[in-house]
């Protein structure tokens, strides 16, 4: 049985420690570029009247029309979901495109939340119509806006490209991700912003070495 037993192991451990390392490379895969530079959003103006821009940020992008009641349930899902998790990134930020008329109930909304959560990574900025007609259209994806409003939100990287799934086992490729699905955001939308973390993560440590034996 000794015998046995030790040839099992010398055969399974090579096995195991392979499918170990397979299962390592797979998680730290980059998140796959969909779109590449998509429109930026400088031109668009936040609720102090500031620019904000997607350019070095990895950035979560909303676009929810001027509907408040979508405006809360999508963003508190998001919140809860996601945005909770991942606050203490600096280089993270959630931005959401409203037109203009929806300034004071975003401005209040804010208000109300800011007890509750770490409302100064959200960004709402502003625009015409046309301007948020243009922006989306630039991420080039299946969906499309009901007026300014979309229930799918979207991962743009430092590099202003749309990042998401090229082949995921439920819907082929995932351009965005459905707000008012709880499971999608815990399930989808949370393991590919973890990886694009890390992605950036890994990317760092190796500059800062790279730095060092420089």
């Amino acid at each position: 049985m000794k015998k046995f037993f030790v040839l099992l192991v010398l055969f399974a451990l090579p096995i195991i420690a392979y499918m170990f390392f397979a299962s390592g490379q797979n998680n730290f895969a980059k998140l796959p570029v969909l779109t590449e530079n998509v429109n930026d959003v400088a031109e668009f103006e936040d609720l102090e009247g500031n620019s904000v821009s997607l350019e070095d940020k990895i950035s979560i992008v909303a676009f929810f029309g001027e509907n408040l009641d979508d405006l809360k349930g999508n963003t508190f899902n998001l919140d809860q979901k996601i945005l909770e998790k991942y606050y203490e990134f600096n280089d993270f930020q959630f931005v959401v495109v409203l037109p203009g008329e929806a300034r004071e109930e975003a401005k209040k909304f804010k208000d109300e939340f800011s007890g509750i959560s770490e409302t100064e990574k959200w960004k709402f900025i502003f625009g015409s119509s046309a301007e948020i007609k243009e922006t989306f259209k630039s991420f080039d994806t299946p969906h499309t806006l009901e007026g300014t409003y979309t229930p799918y939100v979207f991962i743009v990287d430092k590099d202003l490209n749309l990042r998401g799934r090229d082949d995921d086992e439920d819907f082929g490729k995932v351009y965005g991700y459905d707000s008012r699905s709880v499971a999608e955001l815990s399930d989808k939308m949370n393991d590919d912003v973890k990886v694009i973390l890390a992605e950036y993560r890994l990317a760092l440590k190796k500059n800062n070495a790279e730095r060092k034996n420089n």
